[in-house]
């Protein structure tokens, strides 16, 4: 969880300032390497530092070496040193050097402990003078390289170390813009340029013989060098093969198989890889135990939606003067309401049916399906046990709403958002009085809808605001607007148990900014977040590691890599267009795996709260970009500044988008306003391709329109920078074209 935006800095606070004095000892430090190199170039050292220089000076630097042996060493090791870290021309030569002094032995002790030493030196002095730059420019950018240089750093490094081709003193420059240790990065170097440092000192022995540098490394010597930096990663490929075979040992492998995938759960995750299988000519097997379509069809998006636009039509009529139309208090029927709501789920139903994905060639069994191993599946049907085997499986299992253990949950009728549906259309009273418990998307959303209804509604959150994932100014429109509506909202309050009064009704016992409450109702809706269903499955059989989801790599692997998992069960995200996108690259994975794999992409995932107005978001929030110290510039624009938002009514709302300083780069965006899950999508292209508002401010919209609102918010950011010194004289200019110049 991020925490509360309010507890934030603002925004576009950039990260804390160096300690004082720190950017002095920078430029101290710069201005001293400088003047090194200048001097280094302005007495013509370079000139000496070559192949003809060292062979001409050969005989009075032996006899240096004869007469003080250990001073000739401690200088040949210090001008190494100050040559590799200041990334002078010439580390070749002093290479040579070491075997024609000090022989191949000491020659190699000597340069194999200078040549580490220099490039950590300049690997430290491009990490100070150049990370934090880099990291404040191009982070966000960066992260997916840091991330793999974290996990395979050491072993990238150690081949571009192994292979004397690429040049070393770029090695030194860009790892030194990786998290990388410096203790590691010496350590790598120490070992990975031994090999070359060997050739090139043994090569220092025949001096007098070398006609140049180029002659030193032959194309079999070099065939030699790349197979040595290939040998890391075949030894890497080799103990993974080693530990697949101990992890499969005391499972016996089918030798044919049944199936090319299996796949567990049809809900949005299992329906998407099925399908993708299907499509690609693979036999794909979908269990499911209970409703197709999952949580989303039957308990989720769509009956919810459905609820939410016959709210809204009744909210609208009893404000139907915002409109120049006569306000009326609708005449509802809540269990009339939810007879449609069926109904729409029902006409929705087809599209995940049994029927199409069989027409599509996905094979349907209606079971409860369990892993024996990591290729067999039992399902238990009404007329006995299956069993099938596959080369992969994927679970899509889904998640299920969490209920509170708390005193007296067995005296009042607890719902969740899966049982609500059938309460509502089955209970006896009119409106009855709901307490929703839990401020986040679905208690806001269904609240607002109840009340919009008519139906008597209080939102307990345990914390200072609703919707902790967005913005305190997003949070508090939506308070504002549940309010309006109708919704008592008790934030900072504590639910302490439940009881039965006796007549038919409950009470939940809270306890409110430190005051003891009993809030009278007749049922209490659970909106507490939902859970991965993990139990039952044969998951702890296997030894399959889980946390609050399934454990998974980035390619969706769980511990076996034939078993993969999509949704709601693997995280991190729970919205159906993850589950769905997760489901292409499962599917993906799961067939084609051994020739080509690829990570799931999360860099882009948008979110929509359908509260009235909804609200809207993709990357960065404001709370977020401080709370991670990425320094970003805020633009908004207010929805009353919208011809289409005026004239529809609509004015409540905003876009606010955050952008990289001095940049068009959107790192986010947040949208409140009806509409607003429409009006992301075109920041979500925009993100998905790089296009910076720029770009967007460019594009022609359709006027009147809301999609508008974000071409004019990019109209509000290129506006705030005006280059306002050439407006001037632009000013005097066309003052002076008018007076007739």
């Amino acid at each position: 969880m991020h925490p509360p935006a309010a507890e934030s800095p603002p925004g576009d606070a950039t990260p804390e300032p160096e300690p004082q004095g720190g950017g002095w000892r920078k430029l101290l430090l710069l201005a001293a390497i400088v003047l090194a190199v200048a001097l280094f170039f302005g007495f013509g050292l370079q000139r000496q530092l070559t192949l003809e220089g060292l062979q001409r000076a050969q005989g009075s630097l032996l006899a240096w070496r004869q007469a003080a042996p250990l001073q000739s060493a401690l200088a040949y090791m210090g001008v190494y040193v100050v040559v590799t870290a200041l990334s002078l021309p010439g580390a070749a030569v002093l290479t040579l050097a070491g075997g024609a002094l000090f022989g191949l032995g000491l020659g190699t002790l000597l340069v194999s402990f200078a040549s580490s030493a220099g490039a950590l030196l300049a690997f430290l002095l491009a990490r100070t003078l150049l990370r934090d730059l880099v990291q404040r420019r191009f982070g966000r950018q960066l992260a997916p390289i840091e991330a793999g240089v974290a996990r395979d750093g050491v072993l990238y490094l150690l081949t571009l170390r192994l292979a004397p081709v690429f040049p070393f003193f770029l090695v030194n420059l860009l790892m030194a813009l990786t998290p990388m240790r410096a203790g590691a990065f010496y350590l790598t170097s120490q070992i990975g340029m031994l090999p070359g440092t060997l050739v090139y000192v043994n090569a220092g022995t025949q001096l007098a013989r070398l006609k140049g540098l180029g002659g030193i490394l032959s194309p079999p010597l070099l065939l030699s060098f790349a197979l040595l930096a290939a040998f890391p990663w075949l030894a890497r490929a080799a103990t993974s093969r080693w530990a697949t075979w101990r992890l499969y040992r005391r499972w016996s492998r089918p030798r044919r198989f049944d199936r090319n995938l299996i796949v567990i759960g049809a809900g949005a995750a299992g329906l998407v890889t099925s399908y993708i299988a299907a499509t690609v000519k693979a036999r794909v097997t979908l269990i499911e135990a209970e409703a197709m379509g999952g949580d989303c069809l039957n308990t989720g998006c769509v009956p919810s939606k459905a609820l939410i636009a016959s709210a809204r039509l009744a909210a609208r009529m009893r404000r139907a003067d915002r409109w120049g139309l006569e306000p009326v208090e609708p005449r509802l029927s809540v269990r009339q309401v939810f007879e449609r709501v069926a109904a729409k789920v029902e006409a929705v139903a087809p599209h995940d049916s049994v029927e199409r994905y069989e027409g599509l060639g996905v094979e349907v069994i209606r079971g409860h399906a369990r892993l024996v191993d990591p290729w067999t599946v039992a399902i238990t049907r009404a007329d006995g046990e299956l069993r099938l085997t596959s080369r992969a499986i994927v679970l899509a299992t889904g998640a299920a709403p969490v209920l509170p253990d708390l005193p007296g949950t067995d005296q009042v009728p607890l719902l969740s958002s899966e049982t609500i549906w059938t309460y509502l259309r089955t209970c006896p009273q009119e409106r009855p009085r709901l307490v929703v418990l839990g401020g986040g998307p679905i208690g806001c959303e269904l609240s607002q809808a109840l009340a919009q209804l008519g139906l008597p509604v209080t939102l307990i959150q345990r914390s200072g605001r609703l919707l902790r994932r967005e913005d305190a100014d997003v949070a508090e429109d939506v308070r504002r607007a549940l309010e309006a509506d109708g919704v008592q909202v008790l934030t900072r309050t504590e639910v302490l148990g439940f009881a039965a009064d006796g007549e038919g009704a409950a009470r939940v016992l809270v306890e409110h900014e430190g005051q003891a409450r009993t809030l009278a109702c007749d049922a209490v809706l659970c909106a507490l977040g939902r859970r991965a269903r993990l139990q039952g499955y044969g998951l702890e059989e296997l030894g399959i590691p889980t946390g609050a989801t399934i454990t998974t790599n980035a390619y969706l692997q769980t511990l076996y890599p034939n078993i993969y998992a999509a949704g709601d069960v693997a995280g991190p995200f729970q919205f159906t267009h993850t589950a769905a996108h997760q489901a292409w690259y499962a599917a993906v994975n799961a067939l084609f795996g051994g020739v080509r794999r690829f990570r799931a992409d999360y860099r882009v995932i948008p979110r929509t709260t359908f509260t009235d107005p909804e609200v809207a978001t993709v990357g960065l929030t404001e709370a977020e970009a401080a709370a991670q110290q990425i320094p970003v510039e805020v633009t908004r624009f207010p929805l009353h500044e919208l011809d289409r938002a005026i004239v529809e009514s609509a004015e409540r709302g905003f876009v606010k988008v955050l952008t990289a300083p001095g940049k068009d780069t959107i790192l986010g965006a947040t949208i409140v306003a009806e509409h607003a899950g429409e009006l992301l999508a075109e920041v979500v292209l925009a993100m998905r391709w790089k296009l910076g508002l720029s770009r967007l401010f460019s594009t022609v919209h359709a006027y009147p329109t809301f999609s508008e609102a974000n071409k004019y918010a990019a109209g509000v950011w290129k506006k705030a920078r005006a280059p306002r010194r050439l407006l001037g004289w632009l000013e005097r200019w066309f003052r002076w074209r008018r007076g007739g110049g």
